[in-house]
């Protein structure tokens, strides 16, 4: 274990804060877009326990993210997971709120969030892992540093969205756009398709599942109207 407050110590702890404040954007993102819809005295709770428990688990998948991130298909699940997650943001919120409804929003909001953070940090761990050199004490420690990061991010993506609602769509479309870029890294794609091909097509197929979640996204949201409609009259 590092000396704490050394030279060294202090530098690579603030390499990890920088990964961090780097990596998480995509984080804030999902953080802003599972609480929009909580009431205006959850949101501020819902975005630290959900940042809160996503860094804790984060910590918990550095410990085995590295044996594990080389097997096949273990991104293209969690692609598949990520592409699932963009698409239910989308849906239409109740239009009825009720206090067992709210609490089970924010609860289901923290899951969405650390679920989501633990999907989309497979390469993010590495890089922590990384600067650390295999520190636990500067890992936490620079984590757990990282939390108002990442809820200041989400905060203020949660302001732009209260005034843009339109922003979710841009949002759920670069979670799609993550996930394509997941799927294409993945150990068993690279082995059939080859590493020149999956360069080349890499960007291509991540804009592709970008549109894809939004094209989703508005078939849902007209379902949704068109029910709605039918109900009224």
């Amino acid at each position: 274990m590092s000396d704490l407050f050394t030279p060294d110590f202090l530098l690579s702890l603030g390499q990890i804060i920088w990964i961090n404040a780097l990596l998480s954007g995509d984080n804030a993102v999902v953080i802003a877009l599972a609480c929009r819809g909580l009431p205006a005295n959850q949101q501020t709770i819902g975005m630290f326990a959900g940042a809160a428990a996503a860094v804790l688990l984060r910590v918990l998948f550095t410990a085995i993210v590295v044996v594990l991130l080389g097997l096949p298909y273990l991104k293209l699940i969690g692609a598949l997971a990520l592409l699932w997650i963009a698409v239910d943001l989308l849906k239409p919120k109740g239009d009825e709120e009720t206090k067992i409804a709210e609490n089970s929003s924010l609860l289901k909001a923290v899951g969405t969030i650390a679920l989501a953070d633990m999907i989309m940090s497979l390469d993010n761990v590495i890089a922590i892992a990384g600067a650390a050199h295999g520190d636990w004490t500067l890992i936490v420690i620079g984590l757990l540093i990282s939390i108002p990061l990442i809820v200041a991010g989400s905060a203020l993506i949660l302001k732009i969205i209260e005034r843009f609602p339109a922003v979710v769509w841009l949002g759920a479309a670069l979670l799609g756009f993550v996930a394509g870029e997941m799927l294409m890294s993945d150990a068993a794609v690279l082995e059939k398709l080859g590493g020149p091909f999956v360069h080349h097509w890499e960007r291509p197929v991540a804009i592709l599942l970008a549109v894809a979640v939004v094209a989703v996204g508005f078939f849902i949201l007209r379902r949704h109207r068109a029910a709605r409609s039918g109900n009224s009259g």
